[in-house]
């Protein structure tokens, strides 16, 4: 065996691992029935292909190939383990002669694998913080880390939810299955917020060298497509809407270094247009069921961004309705900010700082960098640029992100 070409098995491997490893993990752990035999499988499976495929060659099916290498990996693990349970030997045993369905692994049911497994994670037996940690790490492949800064919460206790919530599953004997349609209602809530949260860590990365991260908000999308498929709820679509909408302009949010560019400076003509007609489409049918929620209220703001052919030309008037109605819906500071914005760019910078100020008052952004980020705009647009600096700083300890770093920084260079 050359190096060459235990080279070339291993990029192909690491190409398979980072497009196929999430959906061979969700296909595993409703083979094996269990999280942690599931996780261990797929880490067997692509030791045993680092191994093999370079003298044996490249499987014609490799998802086909892992899944399978993976399931006999598991049983042989639980048998090794009898010597010192004998319990594992029976499910090594059931697993063994119960149909794996592997040959069928491209087709629609192992597709619609992470969707059973979404709602396995979002049972309403579990913890509402739990569901999304959970979901998160199993389905999207998020470490702990990430999971942590997304709820702003310290990995350790992360990690003791997911644990925890891996322990209700086994121990309830929570089944890996789609709900049925009467169920389906209590479990839309937190599936639709776990999308959503995977969406945004895709983005805007919560921390890293990059502003986005593509392979996460292509992943909530689809995610999106298989739950419209499902089930087609006006706040499905709204999701889904809002997420293509802003996916729309990510060609345009950074430049050819990988430097932030705010809204208001973007190349529109790199909106992808595409992904706006199919947003405003999916809006517009939800805003016409008359049934609902923030999900649609934040795409139809969005659509508003979209059908604007520059920042002078946008309607700041309808953003600002808009966002008055999505904070009567679903009461937040994040959406008083962004609305103090909205009004800033409708009546005036004045107008916008006396209410990000008031917000900043009651303590309960003290922690949001974009708070202290937007402040700091309102107040080099006034020329104050004291307050602009103490607030560009005060932004600028907090962010973990490198573009937003450096644009903060040079707004910083730049008040002198």
């Amino acid at each position: 065996m050359s190096d060459n070409r235990a080279e070339q098995v291993r990029e192909l491997l690491d190409s398979v691992y980072r497009a196929e490893s999430g959906r061979i993990l969700a296909t595993l752990i409703r083979l094996l029935g269990d999280f942690d035999l599931g996780e261990d499988a797929v880490q067997d499976a692509f030791a045993a292909a680092l191994d093999r495929w370079p003298k044996d060659g490249v499987p014609e099916n490799p998802r086909a190939w892992l899944i399978s290498t993976g399931r006999f990996k598991a049983i042989d693990s639980l048998r090794r383990r009898a010597r010192f349970d004998a319990s594992q030997e029976r499910i090594a045993e059931q697993l063994e002669t119960q149909p794996s369905g592997v040959m069928g692994s491209d087709d629609e049911n192992v597709e619609d694998d992470r969707l059973r497994l979404i709602f396995t994670c979002c049972h309403p037996a579990l913890a509402p913080e739990a569901r999304a940690a959970l979901t998160l790490r199993e389905v999207c492949g998020l470490t702990t880390e990430e999971i942590a800064r997304a709820f702003l919460t310290a990995a350790p206790t992360l990690a003791q939810r997911i644990v925890r919530a891996k322990g209700k599953i086994r121990d309830a004997r929570i089944p890996y299955q789609v709900p049925s349609p009467a169920e389906l209602p209590e479990r839309l809530d937190t599936i639709l917020q776990v999308i959503y949260l995977v969406f945004n860590e895709g983005y805007s990365a919560s921390s890293g060298a990059s502003l986005t991260r593509a392979d996460l908000s292509g992943e909530a999308i689809r995610l999106g497509r298989l739950l419209k498929e499902l089930l087609s709820e006006p706040e499905v679509l709204g999701l889904l809407a809002l997420m293509l909408l802003q996916e729309s302009r990510r060609a345009a949010r950074t430049s050819s270094a990988g430097e932030l560019i705010l809204l208001e400076n973007q190349d529109r003509s790199l909106w992808n247009r595409e992904q706006i007609a199919e947003g405003v489409a999916l809006v517009e049918q939800a805003l016409k069921s008359r049934r609902f929620g923030p999900y649609t209220l934040q795409a139809a703001i969005a659509a508003v961004h979209s059908e604007a052919t520059s920042a002078a030309a946008t309607d700041w008037a309808q953003i600002v309705a808009l966002y008055s109605l999505l904070a009567r819906v679903e009461p937040s500071p994040v959406i008083e900010l962004n609305r103090a914005v909205a009004v800033a760019m409708r009546d005036g910078p004045e107008a916008g700082l006396r209410l990000i100020d008031a917000i900043l008052a009651r303590g309960e952004l003290d922690d949001y960098h974009l708070a202290h980020s937007a402040r700091a705009d309102l107040c080099r647009r006034l020329g104050k640029s004291a307050e602009a600096r103490s607030s560009y700083e005060k932004a600028l300890a907090l962010t973990q992100q490198e573009p937003e770093r450096r644009f903060l920084e040079k707004r910083l260079r730049e008040l002198g």
